[in-house]
């Protein structure tokens, strides 16, 4: 079932560890609670950029007064040989000194024609071809574009650690015994460092982090603690958070180990049913019993009511003290509410997430996948759903509103900021085209 505000009040909630914070209202028409991280800022409402433009090159419809280059296309010669991977997807960029380095996931299993090459030193299993790429960009012109790793299976999104590396996560449970042509068990988490720090003569899995179906990651740059997201079914995946031996270690520090748990929100076990923006849980975090899933998948060594599943977890991202989590839809059944996106807010401080976010069903957008937060606040959500597939930003009034939208419908994927806050750099995945936004960004104002 639903839970809201009347049931909870009903029920009880203190005893389920639910707090009600008081914001209320529908994502679309009425007024909402702010969805950003530091709710409304001074001046004029932000509600949005404004309405679309048709783009009469066929790519990417945007505001007036926006525009777009592509930077990379699958297929182009890359340094070092080979061309350039297909599937670009999760994203972050690193400031490089005059210049912005991109790290890019590619979200490949088994690729004919642009597969993710194999270079000497830097691929994990000869039978796979995913991996990311590192490209080095100057705004929006493509400086250079290299391999960063090779060798592994659905790299689909990851996220970057305070020590200037990328955590990149395979989106997957696969393993020799399944397919015949992998060599090695796959799941796993790969630090790559754009800068070639780590000098290792093959990838690394971070293993300590557990195997499962992993989506993004993201690191409290004042803790070390990292919170992680697992978009898996049968059962729905978990949110996880990861205590590492050497917090704040530098490149390579996370493979010293440390304690992998599981979130436990409100004594729910489903967190879909959640409807009422503002709603906030209480947290408890449960240790994994065996994290590398030696015979039974991490998720389900857990009896249904002892963790709180959620169906499509999708990206995270951590901005000014909190963790921004999404549920990319809940369609059916199992889940025990209906939704098209949710985005949820960790306090590590208070240990409790809030609701921030809700797509509803039949609503403008649906499928909310991969999330970035600008440095000024402002929520850009990728959408992977029906139909046609946007950018949405997400205004000061707590409604998300259309940034881009892909012309062939296909899905936008990693959207990140230069560090100058300048450039949004995004992928249009089945297109095979990674852009490069200029706009009048509101940079100028914090939310």
């Amino acid at each position: 079932m639903s839970v809201n505000r009347r049931q909870l009040l009903g029920t009880g909630a203190a005893g389920l560890g639910i707090v009600l914070s008081g914001a209320v209202g529908s994502v679309f028409g009425a007024p909402a609670q702010a969805g950003g991280p530091q709710g409304p800022g001074r001046g004029p409402v932000f509600k949005g950029y404004g309405d679309l433009v048709a783009d009469p090159n066929g790519v990417c419809d945007l505001p007036r007064g926006f525009s777009y280059t592509k930077v990379s296309v699958q297929g182009t010669p890359l340094a070092g040989g080979g061309l350039s991977p297909a599937f670009q997807d999760g994203m972050h960029t690193f400031a490089a000194g005059r210049h912005t380095a991109i790290v890019r996931n590619h979200e490949l299993t088994h690729e004919v024609t642009y597969p993710v090459p194999h270079v000497t030193g830097l691929v994990y299993d000869e039978g796979a071809d995913g991996g990311n790429t590192v490209l080095v960009v100057d705004g929006g012109r493509l400086v250079s574009e290299r391999v960063g790793l090779a060798g592994t299976v659905r790299n689909c999104a990851g996220g970057p650690t305070p020590w200037g590396t990328w955590l990149t996560c395979e989106e997957t449970e696969l393993s020799p015994a399944d397919d015949a042509k992998l060599t090695k068990r796959h799941g796993y988490v790969f630090e790559v460092d754009p800068f070639g720090r780590l000098h290792d003569a093959a990838p690394v899995p971070l293993a300590a982090l557990g195997r499962y179906a992993h989506e993004a990651v993201a690191v409290d740059p004042r803790t070390g603690t990292l919170y992680l997201t697992e978009d898996a079914s049968g059962p729905f995946g978990l949110v996880y958070r990861f205590l590492p031996k050497r917090p704040l270690g530098g490149p390579g520090s996370l493979r010293a180990g440390g304690k992998l748990q599981a979130l436990f929100a409100g004594g729910l076990a489903d967190l879909s049913g959640v409807t009422t923006l503002g709603t906030k849980l209480a947290v408890k975090w449960v240790d994994v019993p065996d994290p590398g899933a030696a015979s039974t998948s991490v998720r389900k060594q857990f009896a249904d009511g002892t963790v709180s599943r959620v169906p499509k977890a999708e990206g995270i991202y951590f901005r000014d003290g909190s963790a921004y989590f999404v549920s990319s839809y809940a369609k059916a059944a199992p889940a025990v509410g209906l939704h098209e996106g949710q985005v949820w807010r960790y306090d590590p401080r208070a240990n409790t997430i809030e609701l921030v976010l809700r797509f509803a069903p039949s609503g403008p957008f649906d499928g909310p996948d991969n999330i970035h937060i600008s440095a000024w606040g402002e929520m850009i959500l990728c959408e992977d759903g029906d139909g046609d597939n946007h950018l949405v930003v997400v205004g000061d009034d707590g409604n998300p509103y259309p940034l881009a939208r892909s012309v062939s419908q296909a899905e936008f994927a990693g959207a990140t900021f230069s560090p100058d806050g300048a450039w949004l750099y995004a992928n249009i995945q089945e297109d095979g085209v990674t852009l490069a936004i200029k706009g009048p960004w509101q940079s100028g104002r914090r939310r």
